[in-house]
């Protein structure tokens, strides 16, 4: 039977050629985007969401600055990220226009800065973000609520991802308060999103006075009741790190379950993801972004399984990750972004911006450079 390593050490050549063309082409476009906040490109081109700053994608270009920064130590990289940070200021202390997405959007710029460089203010920022986010948190209903507006009840699996900054903020100010609203939340999404055959919801709407389930709407997916795959994603790397924070063997549990039933659909696609893996046969909406999240999701599941269960988690991000170069890929410069073939919602409804299919969303590129990144630090 094939081990880790040798996996790794079969798989090597390709690691290193990845990264060296995802470098080479970062290195040129920082020099239009510098320290933008791009969400997605039109006509290969990414655009800029400064005009509304409080969007939950703004730092995920920050994100990938950070990481290109501990990967080569070029203080460009870094100066950028940090100028970005900075700017995000204007939406924490506004506080009015956040919602469940603060754990996106400090996690990639100021918990990030602050685990590279020990910047204290980047540390003081995150934790007043982490705050924010606990302070959503209904305690009668035992979740945290999605958006504001009037969708009191309402929870999204995204947030699965935004509750590791309640966690990290548990760890640096040794008070579990956080911990227990992360793990409040987990529950709840653990008991009510996840179908027994390892599908998601994307959105159920609970009862806000005792947490009932009352609806579990469309959201970005094809239908209620359908199978949302940037949704899957979410789920499979938001279990898996809250298992990693807090040892709970149930959320391990659920982050393998979804990852199955995910790794069987993708077997019937190519391993690129569609928008949603029950849209109808004659669709053809692909959604890169959710194999580059989801690959992501299943190293961190190889990390934490027995060795005898590894491969089949390994394998499945790389089988993922190859596919999405050679389908999704743009490894020269007649776009700017590295994944295209994204989609930012089955039915974009009024949404001026909505990617369809043919576009590229920043998080893509995000996750796919995060989960080079990882191979790359295994092999070491």
């Amino acid at each position: 039977m094939i081990t880790v390593n040798k996996l790794l050490q079969n798989q090597s050549s390709y690691i290193e050629d990845c990264w060296e063309r995802i470098e080479g082409k970062l290195a040129v476009t920082i020099e239009r985007i510098k320290d933008g906040m791009p969400h997605s490109t039109f006509d290969g081109v990414y655009d800029d969401w400064q005009d509304q700053k409080s969007w939950w994608t703004n730092t995920f270009w920050a994100g990938i600055l950070w990481l290109l920064y501990r990967e080569t130590k070029q203080e460009h990289y870094k100066e950028y990220a940090q100028s970005i940070e900075a700017k995000m200021d204007e939406v924490l202390y506004g506080y009015d226009k956040l919602h469940h997405d603060v754990g996106f959007m400090w996690l990639l710029s100021s918990v990030m800065n602050y685990e590279l460089t020990g910047n204290e203010q980047s540390k003081q920022r995150a934790m007043l973000a982490a705050n924010i986010l606990s302070a959503r948190a209904n305690i009668a209903g035992g979740y945290i609520r999605a958006w504001n507006g009037d969708k009191e009840g309402w929870a999204i699996i995204d947030c699965m991802m935004n509750i590791p900054l309640l966690f990290w903020a548990s760890k640096m100010s040794k008070d579990d308060r956080f911990k227990h609203i992360g793990i409040m939340h987990a529950d709840k999404t653990m008991n009510h999103f996840v179908r027994e055959d390892g599908s998601v919801h994307h959105i159920v709407s609970f009862d806000p006075s005792n947490g009932e389930v009352l609806d579990t709407p469309r959201g970005q997916g094809y239908d209620s009741g359908s199978s949302w795959s940037r949704g899957q994603s979410w789920a499979v790397y938001g279990f898996v790190q809250a298992y990693q924070w807090t040892g709970k063997q149930e959320y391990l549990h659920s982050a393998k379950r979804i990852a199955h039933y995910v790794l069987t659909c993708l077997s019937q696609t190519g391993y690129v993801p569609p928008c949603d893996y029950r849209q109808p046969a004659e669709s053809s909406l692909l959604d890169s972004s959710a194999g580059a999240i989801l690959a992501c999701g299943l190293i961190e599941i190889a990390k934490s399984v027995p060795e005898a269960e590894k491969i089949l988690y390994l394998q499945g991000a790389i089988s993922i990750l190859k596919a999405l170069d050679t389908q999704c890929g743009v490894w020269d410069l007649s776009d700017e972004a590295l994944l295209t073939n994204a989609t930012s919602a089955y039915h974009p409804g009024a949404f001026k911006r909505a990617v369809i299919g043919n576009g590229a969303l920043i998080y893509g590129d995000y996750y796919f450079v995060e989960a080079i990144c990882k191979l790359k630090e295994m092999m070491k």
